[in-house]
């Protein structure tokens, strides 16, 4: 496919045989690209030597490439503070991991951004706080203290807004750039995260954003539950976010980075059918943006 944009899927999205999900993404979506967040019901940073061998093998038959490791590293809870009254749904994809485990997996993480010959690893910035003033200094720090380690690996660390954690929408995305300033410290822009914490994504939170620091984007749409009572996830396509404007403003821009599909939508039969069918809205999508051909 021709786009300016690294097309991709979140490999997990679609299933655990990772096997089966490269020949879907690669033969049957057309793409040449792939996230990688886990497979074999493990958590991409529980693979052991074996099985990233395997996955090797997978990835070069098929001449895929990985466009970052999808780690959870720092998706956990800020040590001290008290928890949040919010009864979020906390996405783990197979981690179970602590925070004293942290800085390994982070070492851990880059050892895998090199096994995979991608530069960029997906972090977050702790589960989401009531009240997160007498923390976020210090939460700053924790991420400046990542970018350094990173920055001595040559890899890029992309922070996704994510709305159960402490930076879910784009305004808070551009004051934590704001706050570190590091060059291999940027943003995986999730428009469909920033709409289920209730704002406008596209264009106001995406127009929050210092646009050379956006380094990964990830695809999902929303709708309004039908009994009204909050935002379920919806396929791309059918949703209200605008994506059409989101790929012609990233284009426009000269974004060159994933634009990786995050289905989280499970209204078809599997979630490969449900990713299948989301594919299907994103191509159309990024086809009226004039960035698919």
């Amino acid at each position: 496919m021709n786009s300016p944009f690294r097309v991709a899927v979140i490999n997990d999205e679609i299933g655990q045989d990772f096997g089966h999900v490269v020949d879907v993404a690669s033969r049957e979506f057309g793409m040449e690209w792939i996230e990688l967040r886990g497979m074999w019901n493990k958590n991409i940073l529980k693979l052991d030597s074996k099985e990233i061998d395997e996955a090797r093998q997978i990835l070069e038959r098929a001449k895929m490439r990985v466009t970052d490791i999808a780690s959870p590293v720092f998706k956990v809870d800020w040590p001290g503070a008290p928890l949040s009254k919010a009864a979020e749904r906390r996405d783990t994809f197979n981690a179970d991991f602590t925070f004293k485990q942290q800085d390994e997996l982070l070492d851990r993480s880059f050892e895998l951004a090199k096994a995979f010959n991608t530069d960029r690893v997906r972090i977050f910035d702790f589960w989401r706080l009531d009240d997160q003033a007498p923390y976020r200094a210090a939460i700053n720090d924790k991420m400046r203290e990542a970018a350094d380690k990173a920055a001595k690996k040559n890899i890029i660390l992309i922070l996704e807004n994510e709305f159960a954690c402490n930076t879910a929408t784009g305004e808070e995305a551009g004051r934590l750039l704001s706050a570190v300033k590091s060059r291999n410290f940027m943003v995986n822009w999730d428009p469909g995260n920033a709409a289920m914490r209730g704002e406008n994504a596209f264009p106001d939170g995406y127009n929050k954003l210092p646009k050379d620091r956006i380094g990964h984007v990830h695809c999902k749409d929303i709708q309004k539950k039908p009994d009204g009572s909050g935002q379920a996830w919806a396929a791309m396509g059918r949703g209200t976010i605008d994506w059409i404007g989101q790929f012609r403003a990233l284009k426009q821009q000269g974004y060159k980075f994933a634009t990786s599909l995050e289905t989280h939508w499970r209204g078809a039969a599997t979630p490969e059918e449900s990713t299948r069918q989301s594919w299907a809205g994103m191509k159309e999508e990024l086809q009226k943006a004039g960035a698919l051909s």
